[in-house]
C-alpha cells in the first residue's frame, strides 16, 4: 500500500513492491498514483498464491481510510520492516 501525496492510500498487488513503487514514481504505474504522487511504501503484506493476492487486495480497497491508516500501524501482517534496508539501498542509488 503506497501513502499518496494527498494523504490518500494506493493499494494494488505485485511480486516485487520496490519495483512497483519505482514505476508508481516515475509516473508508470496506476491512474490515481499518477495523479496523486505516491509519496512512500508504508504496507505490504505477504500472501500465499495470485488468488489471495486479489482476494486480499479487494479486501483493503473496500475499508474505509481510518481502517487502512490502523492496517498500517498493525505490524504482525506488515512485511515492510524486512524490505526496510532494500529499501534504503535503493532511494540512495
Amino acid at each position: 500500500m503506497l501513502l499518496c501525496a494527498n494523504g490518500g492510500y494506493y493499494t494494488g498487488w505485485t511480486t516485487d513492491p520496490l519495483r512497483r513503487l519505482k514505476q508508481h514514481n516515475a509516473g508508470r504505474g496506476a491512474r490515481y498514483t499518477r495523479m496523486n504522487a505516491p509519496s512512500e511504501l508504508v504496507y505490504v503484506e505477504e500472501v500465499a498464491d495470485h488468488s489471495a493476492a486479489l482476494k486480499r487486495e479487494a479486501e483493503i480497497k473496500h475499508l474505509k481510510h481510518p481502517k487502512k491508516a490502523a492496517l498500517v500501524s498493525d505490524t504482525s501482517h506488515n512485511i515492510l520492516p524486512s524490505l526496510q534496508s532494500t529499501i534504503e539501498e535503493e532511494s540512495s542509488s
